[in-house]
């Protein structure tokens, strides 16, 4: 199979995670998706396919090199993985995603760079699921094709498939010792040529804000609307601070669901910065909000959740530059442009590295990210397949 249609085989699946759910994974159609992925890994010719009760993946390229060069750390060939997740963003729906190709030109929201290029779209109903759908199409693709290429030298690779990334929770049961790579990589960035060692410090806060109810006829110094209490909070954060206002390693606020009642409203908030002394900075931000609502309205009134949920990975991936130097000399090898930044946003990579395994970040190849206007260029599809066949090679050349 072809990597197009592969990647269109997937996106049929409806994956979109849930942040409320209080499970693993989240949504059911993940773990569908997940019996489906391991039936074809074991189809293409990988060993060790396994998975587990909470829809996490894994699965082996043996090494087609000499039994005497020994594998993994303290040997001659590292291991290296590579990750993606399954799940898409609730942001928009991911149910019945209609998908077609045309050339760039005949949609106004495609950039013009690729114009004359065929690419993936939806029928801006649902988003596409190229985030990260493209990612594990690159893998099984790149995994298939080494398969069927034994003059191709590689040492052992290892690959993995995460549940609920898109809320926070893909690394949650990831078992790094099981997976037994040396560094691995995820192939979850976005534009064609992208490089990312670095991503925002990330929290989640919801505030509860309760209020009293009464008739409105005899609510005269006895009722306390929350949804106004609510929209006060929301206005002392910064107007300058929200996702539409900022750029490059500038953090932000960004309100992503409010609900009310006159007698209880929630607001769920995001909280994001590359600085970390800015990110807690911004944490502490949210607590003074609270206690002040707290002093003026009466104690109990504002209620806060505040939990960490990823950290920059720069400090765990400065260590081992090597990871960088080869993932930007494959993606030249590729024929593209590395371009190295900052992710505005995080991925299951960030929280790996922080538990002993190394993951950096790939460009997938789409572009409007959880937008009913997502879309994916099918020669970025193809060059990020190229690019894990490529650091492989260079793995194996080099040891």
């Amino acid at each position: 199979m072809n990597i197009t249609d592969r990647f269109l085989k997937y996106v049929s699946f409806e994956t979109t995670s849930d942040e409320n759910s209080g499970k693993t994974p989240s949504t059911p159609g993940q773990m569908v998706f997940a019996r489906f992925l391991a039936d074809e890994l074991r189809a293409i010719g990988l060993s060790e396919v396994t998975l587990d009760g909470n829809g996490y993946i894994m699965a082996t390229l043996e090494s087609n090199l000499s039994p005497t060069l020994s594998q993994g750390e303290g040997g001659k060939i590292p291991v290296v993985g590579f990750i993606a997740h399954m799940d898409t963003s609730p942001d928009a729906s991911g149910k019945d995603v209609k998908a077609s190709i045309v050339k760039a030109e005949e949609r106004a929201y495609i950039d013009e760079r690729y114009h004359g290029q065929d690419v993936i779209v939806t029928d801006t109903t649902t988003l596409l699921g190229a985030d990260d759908k493209a990612g594990i199409a690159e893998i099984v693709t790149a995994m298939e094709y080494l398969v069927s290429h034994p003059e191709i030298k590689h040492g052992k690779v290892r690959i993995g498939f995460t549940p609920d990334e898109e809320i926070g929770c893909g690394a949650d049961h990831f078992d790094v010792a099981a997976f037994g790579a040396d560094w691995a990589y995820t192939m979850d960035g976005g534009a064609v040529g992208e490089l990312e060692f670095e991503n925002f410090n990330a929290a989640a806060c919801k505030i509860r804000i309760h209020g009293v109810n009464v008739h409105p006829g005899t609510a005269y110094h006895k009722m306390r609307n929350s949804m106004y209490i609510a929209n006060e909070f929301a206005s002392m954060l910064p107007p300058s601070e929200t996702p539409e206002q900022t750029r490059g390693y500038e953090g932000f606020f960004h309100l992503t669901g409010m609900s009310g009642t006159v007698e209880e409203s929630t607001l769920s908030y995001i909280i994001r910065d590359h600085d970390r002394a800015r990110f807690e900075s911004r944490k502490q931000a949210m607590q003074t909000i609270v206690t002040h609502i707290n002093e003026k309205y009466g104690e109990g009134t504002a209620e806060i959740e505040l939990r960490d949920q990823y950290y920059n990975m720069r400090e765990k991936i400065e260590p081992v530059m090597h990871v960088i130097d080869l993932a930007k000399e494959a993606i030249e090898a590729a024929g593209v442009t590395p371009v190295i930044k900052p992710i505005r946003g995080g991925t299951d990579g960030a929280r790996l590295s922080f538990e002993g395994l190394p993951c950096p970040n790939i460009f997938a190849g789409g572009e409007n990210f959880h937008s009913r206007y997502e879309y994916l260029p099918v020669p970025s599809l193809e060059k990020a397949m190229e690019v894990i066949l490529e650091i492989v090679k260079k793995v194996a050349e080099r040891h």
